[in-house]
């Protein structure tokens, strides 16, 4: 017989001090001295006006790794009431571990120092987060668990910092001043992206203080479009151009220096033309044809999108699929909190949850797309 899941607690880590936009290069340094021509042009898009970075800033190196920021963000269910010593499964998602192996969950287990339980990591971009609630999810429906904890972190400023492109601006001096995109894809997102973890607490039972919520978990949709388009947001690899990945272990070490092959590379043409279509209108034309999304049902949406530049957009493409939520019934703390990742839709989700703003009996829409390889989420929750 298969069990209601709730999510009971909501914890958002973020570390150090909000950075402004003024701020931030400096902090990441820039690139070989130079300050970059398309910092302002990209924050004018995408709105954002503060974010954090688990850099130090009087010292300016790292103040967490990834695991030590999820730890924080689990540590704090604990302050909400949460035993942590009961919890029966840990599942974590993030885009970049600090490793390769052993697996992030495992590393984020050993920072709390908890009882022995199941730990299991999720791979992917934003999706990673909510593969590993949906993974948390299927394991208390079924039976298997009783609760679980899962969470979402990034800590991608790790990979932003401007000496890490030194290299390759040495080497390749003259082809990026020709075709200045080729840094273009690089650059772009090092004003895009910060650092945040957070998790949540699931359980088998709504919250049971009088005046609590929970958040009842009724469905969560993943697809991914990766049979039907190439790579579109990627690292460790280099684009060729038949649009197919070469990986970092086809090239000498020598070689991953000069290309930045670890960085973050985003394909901003086919994301433009390809991200609402695949992200929002196909997968929601679905789950309305289904009667899975009834727009009017709707009480609050909350999309992850990278830029405000896709509020518009991301809006369209509702409507292409029959699916008109009024602008007034999103929420969204991009422009103070920053693109997380793999933890935006927790962060989101944590400042509503604990806001005194939700009502029992509200429903909450999320959606959560990926530009990886074009791959998409939707989560259905009812306040109880």
């Amino acid at each position: 017989m298969l069990q209601n899941v709730f999510i009971n607690c909501i914890s958002a880590f973020l570390p150090n001090e909000a950075v402004s936009n003024d701020s931030m290069e400096s902090l990441l340094q820039p690139v070989a001295t130079r300050p970059s021509r398309v910092r302002n042009l990209i924050l004018r898009s995408n709105k954002i006006i503060s974010r954090y970075y688990a850099i130090d800033p009087k010292t300016g190196l790292a103040s967490h790794n990834n695991a030590q920021l999820t730890a924080e963000a689990v540590r704090m269910l604990g302050t909400q009431g949460c035993d942590l010593d009961t919890i029966e499964l840990l599942a974590c998602g993030t885009t970049l571990p600090d490793q390769i192996m052993p697996n992030h969950a495992l590393m984020v287990l050993g920072e709390l120092g908890l009882p022995p339980c199941e730990a299991v990591a999720t791979a992917g971009i934003c999706l990673a987060g909510t593969m590993s609630l949906k993974y948390g999810y299927m394991a208390i429906l079924s039976g298997l668990n009783s609760n679980a904890v899962a969470t979402g972190s990034e800590n991608v400023s790790s990979l932003l910092r401007g000496h890490l492109f030194t290299e390759e601006m040495a080497v390749r001096s003259k082809d990026l001043e020709k075709n200045p995109e080729l840094a273009f894809e690089k650059d772009f997102l090092r004003w895009m992206l910060s650092d945040g973890a957070g998790a949540v607490w699931m359980s088998n039972k709504p919250n049971s203080t009088r005046d609590g919520i929970s958040l009842r978990i009724d469905w969560i949709d993943q697809k991914s479009y990766a049979g039907e388009l190439e790579s579109c947001m990627y690292a460790g690899a280099e684009k060729l151009q038949d649009g197919s990945l070469r990986g970092w272990r086809e090239y000498l070490p020598q070689e991953w220096l000069e290309h930045s092959t670890f960085s973050i590379k985003q394909d901003v043409k086919l994301l433009n033309d390809k991200i609402i279509e695949y992200t929002v209108t196909r997968p929601l034309l679905e789950l309305v044809k289904e009667n899975r999304v009834d727009p009017e049902q709707i009480d609050w949406f909350l999309p992850h999108y990278s830029s405000a530049y896709f509020r518009d957009k991301v809006y369209k493409g509702m409507h292409h699929a029959y699916c008109d939520i009024p602008q007034e019934k999103w929420f969204s703390n991009l422009s103070t909190k920053g693109n997380t990742g793999s933890a935006s839709i927790y962060i989101i989700l944590e400042e509503l949850f604990n806001s005194g703003r939700l009502e029992k009996g509200e429903r909450i829409l999320c959606y959560v797309p990926e530009s990886g390889r074009f791959s998409t989420a939707f989560m259905h929750f009812t306040v109880v």
